[in-house]
């Protein structure tokens, strides 16, 4: 079986990893790791928005 991922699929399954990792490894509290982890991955989403327009942007 074979998944295939697009650009923004790959990107959010990286955010959503990346921000476990984040608010394990940065915070003590459960409740502080879960804030940190949801507030990782708002940014990391916020970013890829950020730099999808950029580049529609510098394409045009």
């Amino acid at each position: 079986m074979t998944i295939t991922l697009n650009h923004f699929s790959a990107a959010l399954v990286f955010a959503i990893f990346t921000s476990i990792v984040f608010g394990i490894t940065h915070r003590e509290g459960t409740r502080e790791m879960v804030r940190y982890g949801l507030y990782c991955f708002a940014m990391f989403i916020g970013g890829l928005f950020v730099a999808g327009w950029v580049m529609w942007l510098l394409r045009r």
